[in-house]
């Protein structure tokens, strides 16, 4: 069955969606479906996207192509809709450079079922769905008028009242009442009814967009929350005119945003003549409008007419998703409890890994579990939906349930509610898409959608699921190290899944997921069910693999809806969920045939899990223990790489014991060899971990307090001179590495690049490096972000890198790059796969200088991470990469085996 995914859109989810989509494509049952990617751009045309473009880290860094961009004199990255008003010819010219536009009529013959990964307006508000109706293509979710339903949070706050639901009392407030009004006058006004806090939301838009808590009774804070909802924006000139010229970009940067600023186009107060489309002409007009006049007003012209004011709930919040089941039936699934640092669950929380828990069930007695399911699937039957549904609520201390703002699509990354309840029914990604891919030919022909035709099409799919249980084909076991307990186990946590997820969809490969904790000293491995792979992140799963070991027995929640939904697993899941075993390596070689370490940093990088595994006869990925042993070692490498004659920063280690000694002399000695600023990170971490640039004194007091530290806890005042974000952590160390701050140095072109390769076992036994077109990173602050290499929709990568504009000209430059990175291969004896992140310098005179900053034996392989871009410009899928990393590790095993 050739399934079209939907995905990308003209919402402001739509990264989420992009990446969501790319989950879907990846995690369909190749033996029973043909994935066909069908990206919807911001102006609404349908594109067959070359499967390459799957792979990016946002929209942006693909579309619209870097052809079609105008001169920018600040180079940030822009949406379609920044492009301005585009013809017909336009648009198709920039379709052409990733794919190929499809004709609404087109998809018939294209596809026989629609997956909707798009989210908010075009996306769940009944628009597709009716356009798919028209055209007789089944699709999933819900319909026509409970997708409608289900984006207006004012139609259904209506609804739930007028049928005595309990749910927070509610306003709404339309732009115009709140431009006549007085905003003090109006606030007592709403403080009376509703009292504080108050909740304000944009009525049409998910993943907490749009949404503030206003929790003291200040007009301009209300205002301000108003204009977040209405995505307006209104900036004095004392507040311009205190910005330099650095700061205003950025502050551009943020207002554009279209997740968390208001996005683009906008007018100018209420002139909607001129719409201003590109950051750089909005700047301009910002500067020459704000030596004239007091304040301007921006406003988005997609923005919101209505503001949602809720009274706030004060209780627990949860989730939970609604699925139907064999019968149609609504099937409420295990509710999340969502348990936060900050006081609103936002975008970030959601999305990035680690920043917020997710524990299910919620740790509730089973009669309030019980209650919150049936609650979630009343309102599922109240409200229409079908196939699936994700209901959010809070429990009040009084025992009272209010439900908020359902939702007929869920967000599809890998750990999201809609994966992560499903698993704990023993449904691994793959086949609970099945699932709803068969649920919804049911629920589409039950409406009377040519219901002889998808009759003959539910029958086919019945007989291909039957026939897939029972194959008994021969698969490689590999088992999936992910977790560690280095600031590192949450990302890795997010490879592992990856890993797993891609070869769980191959015929050739059957993934074990095995989860690593225990200290350096004592390795513990725990092989993982589903149900507790899928935890939000690693301190989750650590914490679900403690409590079985602790001897408790399933929650009797769980036990109960595992039997409800028995019809379902013992058709689709091919095991029951089991709990996680613990195991030796010897016992983990008689189980599998081959291990891909998908830990970052200590332990995984540093050689001592590779020596194990060799020790066991096990094949892995990546490089042997000795290379892995240096390459852990960001001083080691510098010196070994300088000794072969390439270029690295000036560095040296800064030790605890210098520092206790004297620490005046120690900052002294420092700073007499860095001038200020400079780079100060840890010698074995990645992933951002800890990398700071210092500009003074206290920032490197800050430093080395923090990473010297004896407790586990941060140290409040060290961590805001370091502007630590929300739940960032900083490890512990006895050294750090402090580095010169690479810069321009004059050079015509400086760029941050990160470049991927991948080793080939020749006949002779020798090795081939084969380099990739190397990704260009983009950081907004001063080093790249966690979030920027691993939040979805967040970091800009550029692939390839753009050293020149003229093609002849780039590709000489990215030669001379791929030769020095293949240089740094050899040098280290990389062996498997490698990225290296580096600084490019292109002087006038053409001279090419290539700075190494650090090497990755491991890299991150996140979904989007840039590596992916790198290998689909080679030819390679995902899958196809990661089999080619698995059968070199095999041919180094063997020609070991050979030697011994």
């Amino acid at each position: 069955m050739r399934i079209g995914i939907f995905f990308g859109g003209p919402s402001r989810e739509r990264e989420i969606s992009f990446a969501g989509g790319r989950t879907v494509y990846d995690n369909l049952d190749k033996s029973l479906f043909q994935a066909v990617p069908v990206f919807v751009d911001s102006h609404g045309n349908f594109i067959l996207l070359d499967w390459q473009y799957l792979y990016k880290g946002t929209i942006r860094d693909f579309y619209p192509p870097v052809s079609a961009l105008p001169d920018s004199e600040h180079k940030l990255q822009v949406y379609l809709e920044s492009l301005g008003e585009l013809s017909q010819a336009e648009q198709d010219r920039i379709i052409g450079e990733v794919g190929r536009r499809l004709r609404p009529d087109e998809l018939v013959g294209l596809i026989d079922f629609a997956f909707l990964a798009l989210h908010g307006p075009a996306g769940e508000d009944g628009a597709i769905q009716g356009l798919l109706e028209w055209y007789g293509i089944p699709y999933s979710g819900s319909g026509i008028l409970p997708s409608a339903f289900g984006i207006d949070k004012i139609a259904q706050k209506t609804l739930i009242h007028a049928l005595g639901l309990p749910s927070p009392a509610f306003r709404v407030l339309t732009a115009d009442e709140f431009d006549a009004a007085d905003p003090a006058a109006l606030l007592a006004y709403l403080q009376k009814e509703l009292g504080l806090p108050l909740v304000l939301k944009a009525p049409r838009q998910g993943s907490s967009i749009g949404v503030s808590i206003l929790r003291e009774a200040d007009p301009a804070k209300f205002a301000t929350a108003v204009e977040r909802s209405l995505f307006r924006r209104t900036l004095t000139k004392d507040e311009w005119q205190r910005l330099g010229p650095q700061d205003r970009v950025a502050w551009a940067q943020h207002l554009t945003d279209i997740r968390d600023g208001i996005g683009l186009p906008v007018i100018l107060d209420s002139d909607d003549e001129k719409v201003y489309y590109h950051p750089d002409e909005l700047l301009r007009a910002l500067d020459q409008k704000l030596t004239l006049q007091d304040a301007v007003r921006l406003t988005n012209t997609q923005g919101e007419q209505q503001v949602l004011v809720e009274a706030f709930v004060q209780g627990r919040e949860f989730s939970c998703i609604v699925v139907e089941d064999v019968d149609g039936r609504p099937l409420a699934l295990p509710p999340t409890e969502i348990v936060k640092g900050e006081e609103m669950f936002d975008y970030r929380s959601k999305y990035l890994p680690g920043l917020s828990r997710k524990i299910t069930p919620i740790d509730l007695p089973e009669a309030d579990i019980q209650r919150i399911r049936e609650q979630c699937e009343q309102l599922f039957r109240t409200f229409g939906f079908q196939v699936y549904a994700r209901l959010d609520g809070f429990l009040t201390s009084s025992g009272e349930i209010f439900l908020n703002d359902p939702n007929t699509t869920s967000g599809m990354l890998p750990a999201s509610f809609f994966f992560h309840q499903a698993a704990e029914i023993g449904l691994n990604p793959s086949q609970f898409l099945t699932y709803l891919i068969r649920t919804s030919l049911a629920a589409r022909r039950r409406a009377g959608l040519q219901p002889v035709k998808l009759g003959r099409k539910l029958r086919q799919l019945d007989e291909a699921v039957a026939g897939r249980q029972h194959e008994q084909k021969p698969r490689t076991k590999v088992a999936v190290i992910m977790g560690g307990y280095s600031s590192e186990r949450h990302i890795s946590v997010e490879s592992g899944r990856n890993i797993y997820e891609k070869l769980s969809s191959s015929a050739k490969y059957q993934p074990v997921p095995v989860f690593l904790s225990g200290s350096s000293e004592n390795y513990q491995l725990h092989v993982l069910p589903v149900n507790v792979m899928l935890k939000d992140n690693a301190d989750d799963i650590r914490d679900k693999i403690e409590h079985y070991g602790a001897g408790h027995d399933p929650h009797p929640v769980l036990e109960r809806i595992r039997h409800e939904a028995a019809q379902i697993t013992s058709t689709y899941a091919a095991e029951s969920v089991a709990v996680p075993e613990k195991l030796t390596f010897e016992q983990l070689a008689e189980r599998v045939d081959a291990v891909f370490i998908a830990l970052h940093g200590r332990p995984g990088e540093d050689g001592a899990l590779q020596q194990q595994l060799e020790r066991v006869g096990l094949p892995y990925n990546g490089s042997g223990v000795q290379s892995s042993s240096i390459t852990i070692n960001k001083f080691e490498t510098n010196k070994r790489l300088r000794d072969a004659g390439l270029r690295v920063a000036d560095h040296r280690l800064a030790a605890r014991l210098e520092w206790e000694a004297d620490t005046e002399r120690f900052y002294q000695e420092l700073e007499a060899q860095f001038p200020y600023p400079f780079i100060a990170k840890p010698a074995d971490d990645g992933c951002s971990s800890a990398v700071k640039k210092l500009k003074n004194r206290a920032e490197l007091e800050a430093f080395s307090r923090l990473i010297f530290r004896d407790q586990e806890e941060l140290l409040e005042d060290a961590a805001r001179t370091l502007s630590l974000g929300f739940k960032e952590e900083f490890p512990r160390k006895e050294v750090f590495l402090v580095e010169t701050l690479i810069s321009r140095d004059g050079a015509r072109h400086f760029l941050e690049i990160t470049g991927g390769l991948l080793t080939h076992r020749r006949p002779d036994g020798g090795r081939d490096i084969e380099v990739f077109e190397a990704s260009e990173a983009l950081a907004t602050g001063e080093v790249l972000s966690l979030e920027e290499k691993f939040l979805a929709g967040e970091g800009q990568n550029i692939t390839p890198a753009r050293y020149a504009p003229e093609p002849a000209e780039r590709q000489r430059i990215s030669d001379e790059v791929k030769q020095v990175l293949h240089r740094v291969a050899e040098v280290l004896n990389i062996e498997g796969y490698a990225r290296i992140d580096a600084f490019v310098r292109v002087r006038d005179t053409g001279a090419v200088e290539v700075i190494i900053i650090e090497v990755n034996s491991l890299p991150g392989m996140t979904p989007a991470t840039c590596i992916f871009h790198q290998t689909a410009l080679a030819g390679y899928t995902p899958y196809d990469f990661i089999d080619r990393i698995l059968e070199y590790g095999k041919s180094r095993s063997e020609k070991l085996e050979l030697r011994s």
